[in-house]
């Protein structure tokens, strides 16, 4: 395992704008690279400043640690079926990690041992994003439709057992309406809200403020109508004011309805930055204690990063990243392919 520091100096550019609390300047950004071999991770867990945990392709979850290095499960189903992760969540005590493909395998990660607390099997079935709710006994999980209805699975257990929703309490689908397993931030939740996204044929929000049992659906002008189209990332710094973003998968430089903000709790989105960069993210979060004006995210054309609410950004290319994750106004934790990353603000 090796590692490289990347900094990234950056002009910076003043905005006045009576409505925003003034941004920090940001006067450079710093970014540490771990090699981690034969792994593609896109769900992370990032517990502070120098431990993260993630869940990668062919079974790999990882335990990294800056001072002490990586320690990795290797986890295979029946010794013949190998799991690939892009979801990952933490309850406070124990992490759950859920497969893509069919048969869907969600595991429980307890002491560095883990078992099988739900499975799937269907041809269908493909699994995208999961999460707590914040007294990590409540939990979701969100995968591609099955049926005519967006896949939800739900825990009130704290993990121990796992539930699918039936149809007759869910949004329907249009066909070629899913989701997308970038970066496991295609679910956002805030106390007992959460947001969902969706591509593909439609681009939509769908938002539950009872913690899933019933479900309001808004459309967005984020580009849509494709399969490779729509919304990868969503991501909310309050209950009103939220982002989203995504693009077109296939055309991953263009930039044009690809980023939308919204100021009333999901209900309408804005196009901001429109034919401007950043183009396609597959990842985009707010800063801790940025007043909501400080936003990064991440894809495979590089990291971009505003400071005036996603209304312009600064582009740093040569970066290419799957998801990010902060654990403080300063810090967060990146992944990619065969790699994760430390990204340090000053």
């Amino acid at each position: 395992m090796k590692g490289r520091i990347i900094i990234i100096f950056i002009l910076l550019l003043t905005i006045s704008c009576k409505k925003l609390t003034p941004s920090r300047t940001i006067s450079r950004v710093e970014i540490q690279e771990f090699t981690i071999n034969e792994t593609s991770i896109r769900a992370l867990s990032a517990i502070n400043e120098n431990n993260v945990v993630y869940a990668g392709s062919n079974g790999k979850i990882g335990f990294y640690d800056i001072n002490e290095g990586l320690s990795e499960l290797n986890i295979a189903y029946q010794d013949s079926i190998i799991p690939h992760f892009r979801s990952l969540a933490f309850n406070g005590k124990d992490f759950y990690a859920l497969s893509i493909g069919n048969p869907a395998l969600l595991y429980k990660i307890k002491n560095r041992k883990y078992e099988i607390v739900y499975k799937e099997e269907h041809e269908k079935v493909f699994y995208d994003s999961m999460h707590f709710f914040d007294n990590g006994r409540n939990g979701i999980a969100v995968g591609d439709p099955t049926e005519d209805c967006p896949s939800i699975v739900i825990t009130n257990d704290g993990g121990n057992t796992w539930k699918k929703v039936s149809c007759n309490d869910l949004p329907k689908f249009v066909t070629g309406e899913a989701f997308f397993a970038a970066s496991n931030t295609n679910i956002k939740i805030l106390d007992d809200t959460v947001w969902i996204v969706s591509g593909g044929k439609k681009a939509r929000v769908l938002k539950s403020e009872d913690k899933g049992k019933t479900w309001q659906v808004s459309p967005t002008p984020i580009v849509q109508g494709n399969g490779p189209q729509g919304i990868y990332s969503v991501d909310f710094y309050d209950q009103n004011n939220g982002i989203i973003i995504g693009g077109d998968y296939s055309k991953p430089n263009d930039n044009c309805k690809n980023k939308a903000i919204t100021t009333n709790g999901g209900k309408d989105w804005t196009i901001v930055a429109n034919n401007m960069n950043p183009n396609y993210k597959s990842c985009v979060q707010y800063v801790p204690e940025g007043n909501g004006n400080e936003i990064f995210t991440v894809g495979k054309t590089g990291i971009s990063y505003s400071t005036d609410r996603g209304n312009t950004w600064k582009h740093l290319p040569n970066l290419d990243f799957y998801a990010i994750q902060f654990v403080n106004k300063n810090t967060a934790w990146l992944t990619g392919k065969n790699k994760i990353g430390r990204l340090t603000i000053y």
